[in-house]
């Protein structure tokens, strides 16, 4: 036991205090943080000057023109930088013969958008037709604006042709409504806007991203530390004075204990500028305690299986390609988070949270979306997670004793499976 701990305080040492550590230390939650500022920075509704929008109108109900010209002067002068040019077109010689010409005008780009009111698109049931001929991704903003806009204009003319007051109508529809949070006391009640609703929503994926890199960084490093010390014939050197399991007990432990002051750092970060920017952040000690078990879990789980992959392969391509099985199943949780969220008790979240490899994300997300889960499974999961780790720590000894001293050609899976029944 003495020796492992003591390859492990060696890993832990060798790899804090290298430079290239302390700058992806940094490194990450820098990048992070300048893209959320340039995100906020050049928001949409920030954006800079862009060419008019030429818009035609063909308005088949002859009522609703005058208020959509009156209605785009006063936008353009909100909006200088973004105007939209609307222009009437009138339905003659006939109204099919105008769509016509317009359509050809949109494909060949002298125009933006054509617009087409229905004759009884006021007085009945009629609809509103916006043609486009492929957008960009810059023009959908100002497109959604034509678009509303025509919306109020019609809505407005059927009001004052039911002689009905615009202004009631959107009293009548005016309702607002406030999300309380009660909090534990009366005192810690307060207001929630949609902004703290989404920041919310992004609690669990930020816990299950957190997990998610600190295997994965510290997993290339542990691979990376294998394959330099076997080519260089390093790893000879110490098996002369440590067992196979020792070292590679050693190195599991040595590179999580990096991994937990790596998140540990991150996620201490994030919660103090959560704070500093007035988010109203809550993460008790029960789910700190989960994380840090099922983040050890995981990582055991992961280490465990590319120290045996990299024991058996001679280059990093080789461990590329043998580990992306590996790499998939994990981004599975991250692809299906959304829906994990929304349902963290359905059968998807369930089923999720009893395969191994994906267990600790899953059940992190699920306990980050709601603290309804039952201490039973949580006890069930982490049961068969550490189970699942003892298993894979065996093979994983067995395999790295005779793998980690070959060289030349990479082993067959029936070779290591041999290996296996030999032990």
């Amino acid at each position: 036991m003495w020796k492992i701990l003591q390859v492990a305080q060696r890993e832990y040492a060798e790899t804090v205090k290298t430079k290239t550590f302390l700058i992806g230390l940094l490194m990450v939650p820098v990048i992070i943080g300048g893209i959320i500022l340039f995100a906020s920075r050049f928001a949409p509704n920030q954006g800079g000057p862009r060419p008019p929008m030429k818009v035609q109108v063909t308005d088949l109900s002859n009522a609703a023109w005058p208020s959509i010209q009156a209605a785009f002067d006063q936008y353009n002068q909100a909006h200088p930088d973004r105007k939209v040019i609307v222009e009437a077109l009138e339905a003659q010689p006939s109204a099919d013969a105008v769509q016509a010409e317009a359509k050809i005008r949109l494909r060949e780009r002298r125009i933006d958008a054509y617009i087409v009111l229905d004759r009884d698109v006021v007085t009945g049931a009629g609809k509103a037709r916006l043609y486009t001929f492929k957008p960009t991704p810059a023009d959908l903003e100002r497109l959604w604006t034509i678009e509303g806009q025509i919306q109020r204009i019609v809505v407005d003319e059927r009001c004052k042709a039911r002689n009905i007051a615009p202004e009631v109508l959107a009293e009548v529809r005016n309702v607002s409504v406030e999300r309380v949070d009660i909090g534990s006391t009366d005192q810690a009640q307060r207001v929630e806007g949609r902004d703290v609703i989404g920041i919310k929503m992004m609690i669990p994926f930020f816990f299950m991203y957190l997990m998610f890199m600190g295997i994965a960084v510290m997993g290339k490093d542990l691979l990376n530390g294998i394959i330099e010390e076997k080519n260089s014939r390093i790893i000879e050197v110490l098996l002369s004075a440590l067992s196979p399991f020792e070292l590679m007990a050693g190195k599991i432990l040595g590179l999580g204990a990096v991994s937990l002051t790596v998140i540990g750092l991150w996620a201490g970060g994030a919660y103090l500028a959560a704070r500093w920017q007035g988010l109203p952040i809550e993460v008790t000690a029960g789910l700190g305690v989960t994380f840090a078990i099922y983040y050890v879990l995981g990582f055991l789980l992961f280490s465990s299986i590319l120290v045996a992959a990299g024991s058996v392969c001679n280059s990093l391509k080789e461990t590329q390609s043998l580990m992306m099985p590996f790499m998939l199943v994990s981004i599975v949780p991250m692809l299906a988070w959304f829906r994990l969220v929304q349902d963290p008790h359905g059968t998807l979240a369930r089923t999720l949270s009893f395969v191994p490899p994906m267990t600790p994300m899953v059940m992190i997300l699920r306990l980050a979306s709601t603290p309804d889960i039952g201490i039973g499974e949580v006890l069930l999961t982490i049961t068969l997670l550490g189970a699942s780790v003892l298993g894979a720590i065996w093979i994983a000894a067995k395999v790295f004793r005779t793998g980690i001293l070959m060289y030349g050609k990479r082993p067959g899976f029936n070779e290591v499976v041999r290996w296996l029944r030999q032990s």
